[in-house]
C-alpha cells in the first residue's frame, strides 16, 4: 500500500459524532506515552498530523484521518494513564467501548506497546477483548530503536509468550524514529482492509 494522501477530518467525544459514511476504519489503540501518535505520522509519513505531545493522556477524544481518501485512521484515547482523575479515566473507557463496541465500520486495530517493558494489565485486557471479539488486529511493538537489534526479537516473543498469542498473530517491531516495520504495517493494513467485510 502506498499512502497518498492523509487530513485529519474531525475529533469525536462520542460514537455519534464519528464522520457518516461507509468508509472502514482502523484504530490505533495503545497506553497513554506508548507512541500512537508518533506511530501514526511515522506511518502516514506526515511529520505532525496527530499532535504528539511528551504528556501521557493527550489525546482524549477520537481523532479521525482520512486516508487516500478510502478509510480514515482512528486515533483512540490512551489507556492507564494514572495521573488522570477517576471521572476522566472512566469517561475515556466509556468512550473508547462504545466506539469499539457500536462502530461497525472499524475493522482493525493497530494494536501498541512498549518493546521495552512488560505488557500492562491494560494491555493484556485490551488484547484479551479483541481475541474473544475475533477483531482483527496487529500487534506493534513500539520504540524499537531503543533497544539494540539483537534484543528486539526476544523481547518481541516474550510479549507474543506474556499476551499468550498464537504463532499466526500478525505483530511488528516498529520505530518512528527509523521507519522500522512501516511496510510490513502498511502490508497488514493493506490486507485488514481487503479481507473487510463489504
Amino acid at each position: 500500500m502506498k499512502i497518498v494522501s492523509a487530513a485529519f477530518v474531525l475529533s469525536a467525544g462520542h460514537a455519534s459524532e464519528c464522520p457518516l459514511g461507509e468508509q472502514p476504519e482502523l484504530a490505533v489503540s495503545g497506553r497513554s506515552n506508548v507512541g500512537k501518535s508518533s506511530l501514526l505520522n511515522g506511518l502516514l509519513g506526515r511529520r505532525a498530523l496527530a499532535k504528539v505531545s511528551n504528556t501521557p493522556g493527550k489525546t482524549r477524544r477520537l481523532d479521525f484521518f482520512l486516508v487516500n481518501d478510502e478509510f480514515h485512521l482512528v486515533d483512540l484515547p490512551g489507556y492507564g494513564f494514572a495521573k488522570a482523575s477517576a471521572r476522566s479515566r472512566n469517561e475515556w473507557s466509556d468512550m473508547m467501548q462504545e466506539y469499539l463496541q457500536s462502530r461497525r465500520q472499524c475493522v482493525g486495530i493497530l494494536q501498541a506497546v512498549d518493546i521495552r517493558h512488560s505488557p500492562s494489565k491494560e494491555d493484556r485486557e485490551m488484547v484479551r477483548w479483541l481475541r474473544e471479539e475475533q477483531m482483527p488486529f496487529c500487534l506493534i511493538a513500539t520504540k524499537a530503536d531503543k533497544l539494540a537489534p539483537t534484543k528486539r526479537g526476544p523481547a518481541l516473543r516474550a510479549i507474543a509468550r506474556e499476551l499468550e498469542l498464537p504463532a499466526t498473530q500478525p505483530m511488528t517491531a516498529w520505530s518512528s524514529e527509523t521507519g522500522e516495520g512501516r511496510a510490513e504495517l502498511l502490508t497488514w493494513v493493506a490486507s485488514a482492509l481487503a479481507e473487510a467485510p463489504g
